[in-house]
């Protein structure tokens, strides 16, 4: 079995109410752990060649999305910039 460390240096959560923050960022880190559980989330990673970061740059969310829905995008995003 493979151990995958993330760490996420900054998360900028514009425009999300201050109290919705922690379910954001708590759907984020469930849908990290979804999506590399599978090997389409692993297949993401492999180019990544010894780089140490990954820079995902901005994600478009509607207004008024639930915080889950936020989670997924940007797990989404992290994993597109990965590759």
């Amino acid at each position: 079995m493979s151990r995958i460390v993330v760490h996420i240096d900054r998360l900028v959560l514009r425009g999300v109410a201050g109290a919705d923050a922690a379910s954001v960022s708590a759907a984020l880190r469930a849908e990290l752990v979804a999506r590399l559980a599978t090997g389409d989330g692993l297949a993401a990673l492999s180019p990544l060649h010894g780089r140490e970061a990954v820079r995902a740059g901005r994600t478009a969310v509607a207004r008024g999305s639930e915080p889950a829905a936020v989670g997924k995008a940007v797990a989404g995003r992290i994993l597109r910039g990965a590759e």
